[in-house]
């Protein structure tokens, strides 16, 4: 695949970069060079390997998905200015 001039421009557009005519060429260069090496990764055999999210294999600290009031209401809404039964109490928007 290779990228032409009007392609530069419209991706240029697109992440609202402005190019001068003098960059054009070179950032169509730069532009083919990333998808041929592209196209050199769609040529290697993956087949067997397992995707992976890191190179070095970890385990996710998990903690238990419990609800709680957190043990503290009465520190939370200590600042508040107005309050009922740990409650915030706010004025009325909607009549």
């Amino acid at each position: 695949m290779s990228v032409d001039e009007k392609t530069v421009r419209r991706i240029a557009h697109l992440a609202r970069i402005a190019v001068t005519d003098a960059e054009v060429p070179h950032l169509q260069g730069e532009l083919n060079a990333i998808l041929s090496f592209v196209e050199q990764l769609n040529e290697v055999n993956v087949e067997g390997v397992e995707p992976m999210t890191s190179v070095t294999p970890m385990v996710m600290k998990k903690r238990q998905d419990g609800v709680t009031d957190g043990g503290i209401p009465e520190k939370i809404v200590e600042n508040a200015p107005a309050t009922e039964d740990n409650f915030f109490l706010v004025p009325k928007v909607v009549e």
